[in-house]
């Protein structure tokens, strides 16, 4: 058998316990949040011209998130707060239920680079932590420094327990888009995303037991399920939260495209074949119910990410990326019919998809 560096009789190349032997692991979007973390937002190169729209944008997310849970915001600075604090007044946002963090980012997209809490149960009572991940722009921009550090600011902000990931000698990378959990020991992932071998390559040489013992050890999960690729215009490579994403612990969505002269056509009928095959960590079958796929968006040429898997699951309500499209309304009816213990709300993601991600990919739960 080759060797692999990788796989070492400690995968960590560390004595220090990982989450997983203490206890801890990652809890499904669902349960209770204490807040969202989100990234206001200030790199022009995200939204090309449309900046300003997105900021109002922002002020929809925030009205509907703060009636659960708190609303923690990273700005730059004093003068970016400033700025963002009457921009979501005037959007009906609650201030009382916002709290800005001075950090400085180079992106917003906290879904991937804000802090991955896990949680562990055991103890008089239950404690919070964070895994540093170390991202690293989707391995395919050059600045991500500022981004990088973010889970640590979280952590001192917090005092909550930072845990550095590592495989081998390696640190571990990882986003929060590329994976998906149902909290009771199963995670979703991609081929796509973390297996490539020449494109955004996130950890030069680590193969598909590699990562499998990484996540187990990291965020506590006991089962991992690999899919095949991603959506096209996809810039994260292959993130799972845009194909398929758990709605409780035993039932996943998956987009199923059905127009066959779509591009996307052909990978996602791949990841229906693959799916039959899923087991959840108790040997069981989930439901799989489909969603469907909006019409094509384009900018410049461009193919745009735009799907409805792209949702967020806040305490007061799950939020669904809608395109003006006759799908809005299919999408919303599928996934109010899966949680029936909130209120599904379509929020305006035309302009957010300019980005390449919308509504999950810029927020991030910090469970209770």
């Amino acid at each position: 058998m080759r060797y692999d560096p990788w796989l070492m009789a400690n995968t960590r190349g560390t004595a220090d316990p990982t989450p997983a032997e203490l206890g801890f692991s990652m809890p499904a979007e669902w349960e209770p949040h204490q807040a969202t973390w989100l990234g206001w937002p200030h790199h022009p190169t995200d939204w090309p011209g449309k900046l300003d729209t997105i900021r109002w944008v922002y002020g929809e997310i925030v009205r509907k998130l703060a009636p659960g849970e708190e609303v923690r915001i990273l700005v730059d600075s004093g003068v970016e707060e400033r700025l963002a604090r009457p921009r979501l007044a005037r959007a009906g946002a609650p201030l009382s239920r916002v709290r800005f963090v001075r950090h400085p980012t180079n992106r917003g997209w906290t879904r991937d680079s804000g802090p991955i809490f896990v949680r562990r149960r055991s103890g008089r009572r239950p404690e919070t932590a964070i895994v540093h991940f170390h991202f690293n722009a989707w391995a395919k921009y050059a600045d991500f420094g500022k981004d990088r550090r973010v889970p640590e600011a979280a952590a001192r902000l917090l005092g909550k327990r930072l845990f550095p990931a590592r495989a081998g000698r390696r640190d571990f990378v990882l986003e929060g888009g590329g994976i998906d959990v149902n909290g009771r020991g199963t995670l979703l992932t991609t081929e796509e995303c973390y297996l490539a071998r020449q494109t955004q390559v996130r950890n030069p040489g680590l193969g598909r037991k590699g990562f499998e013992a990484a996540v187990r050890d990291w965020l506590g999960v006991t089962n991992v399920f690999w899919l095949g690729r991603g959506i096209v215009g996809d810039d994260t490579h292959g993130h799972v939260d845009d194909i398929c994403r758990f709605v409780n612990p035993t039932t996943v969505v998956l987009v199923k495209e059905t127009r066959r002269a779509d591009r996307n056509y052909r990978p996602l009928e791949e990841n229906w074949e693959r799916i039959r095959d899923l087991r959840l960590e108790d040997g069981s079958k989930p439901e799989v119910v489909a969603l469907p796929m909006p019409e094509p968006l384009y900018h410049d040429g461009q193919r745009l990410p735009a799907s409805y898997a792209n949702f967020y699951v806040g305490n007061a309500a799950v939020l669904v990326p809608t395109f003006n499209d006759p799908r809005d309304r299919i999408a919303l009816g599928i996934l109010a019919e899966l949680f029936e213990d909130r209120p599904v709300v379509g929020i305006h993601a035309v302009d957010l998809v300019l980005g390449f991600g919308t509504l999950h990919c810029l927020t991030q739960q910090q469970p209770a």
